[in-house]
């Protein structure tokens, strides 16, 4: 069976079985018979809401009338329709559902619209990014390449080599844009499921601080991790995305930066993970927009602060699906610092 249609039933049947105790008790204990319809009026208006289309509702309403009229009306158990309030109750309550099933189904399919306008709405920002991010180093692969090609036999060797390297560093570049965009794109399905696996902080770490001195080999990090074993619940690869994500944001944005930090420290059931720079900090404007809008980010950082690319929506979307949130603010010593919290591995 579809797992909505289950849940559909399961709701339903809950609800009429809560209404029908909660009737009971309106009419045994507190013996005001004349609330007993409006019970099942609000389980009604909780089924159209909870359910998916019109069934559901209208079923429940039908079920809803002949139960009261079966064993809350006089004649008690026994329907009767005879009675001119009877069938005025019966009648309302399924104008009631009726409208309300049309009003919850209309509100619902306004939602399903608007969140799939914003999805296009990002994935043509995605797109604008995208053109203008990959422009710049692939023409400069190109200008380098072209040059090297065609006055091979006249350029000097440190002239090669200084192509040579920036060739190699807008690859790179173009390598990690291309895995944030696989990221974006494996998210944006509904039917990815995150697998977490019970992850030793230590290593983490090690692999995030390997990886990205490869990268930036001149830019030393400092680190403070908790001395105790720690371990987390998370995909790591994702995670070590974030991380390098996040530290190479402040490499390249922060503009002033002479120092960085990777801080993690435990709060309870969670592992909080902290990327904290010097830098002149995120501009106020930036804030509402830093984790949610594609935005071009050239590779120079010159004359920038936190800028708001890629990598960082990636990073928002990797921690949500981590059942997380990705926040930032500025220190008030000056810099920025980007926070996000996992959860903890359960001791066995």
């Amino acid at each position: 069976m579809n797992k909505t249609i289950l849940k559909n039933i399961v709701h339903t049947a809950l609800i009429l079985i809560a209404a029908f105790f909660a009737a009971l008790a309106i009419q045994n204990l507190l013996s005001a018979p004349r609330l007993v319809p409006a019970v099942f009026v609000l389980a009604v208006f909780l089924i159209s809401l909870l359910t998916n289309g019109y069934i559901y509702g209208l079923l429940s309403a039908l079920v809803s009338v002949l139960a009261v009229n079966f064993a809350f009306t006089f004649p008690f158990f026994e329907f009767n329709f005879t009675i001119q309030e009877n069938a005025v109750s019966a009648l309302i309550m399924i104008a009631v559902t009726a409208i309300t099933c049309a009003l919850t189904t209309k509100i619902k399919q306004h939602d399903a619209l608007k969140a799939e306008n914003e999805k296009e709405k990002m994935r043509a920002n995605l797109l604008r990014a995208i053109s203008h991010d990959l422009r710049t180093p692939l023409t400069a692969i190109y200008g380098s390449a072209s040059t090297i090609a065609d006055n091979y036999a006249v350029l000097k060797d440190e002239d090669k080599i200084n192509m040579l390297i920036g060739i190699k560093e807008d690859s790179q570049w173009l390598i990690r844009m291309v895995e944030n965009l696989l990221s974006v794109t494996r998210f944006d399905s509904p039917n990815v499921k995150l697998i977490k696996t019970s992850v030793v902080l230590e290593e983490l770490i090690d692999s995030v601080l390997s990886k990205f001195h490869k990268r930036y080999p001149h830019v030393n990090v400092g680190l403070q991790i908790p001395k105790d074993f720690i371990a987390v619940s998370a995909d790591p690869i994702l995670i070590e995305q974030v991380l390098i994500n996040l530290l190479e944001n402040a490499v390249i944005h922060a503009k002033g930066m002479t120092k960085v930090n990777l801080n993690v420290f435990v709060l309870g059931s969670k592992a909080i993970f902290e990327v904290k720079d010097d830098g002149e900090g995120i501009a106020p404007e930036k804030f509402k927009t830093l984790f949610t809008t594609f935005s071009g980010a050239s590779g120079d950082g010159e004359g920038k602060t936190h800028s708001m690319g890629i990598g960082l929506s990636v990073c928002a979307t990797i921690i949500k699906a981590h059942n997380g949130a990705l926040s930032a603010e500025n220190c008030s010593e000056g810099g920025a610092v980007f926070r996000f919290s996992l959860d903890l591995e359960e001791e066995i």
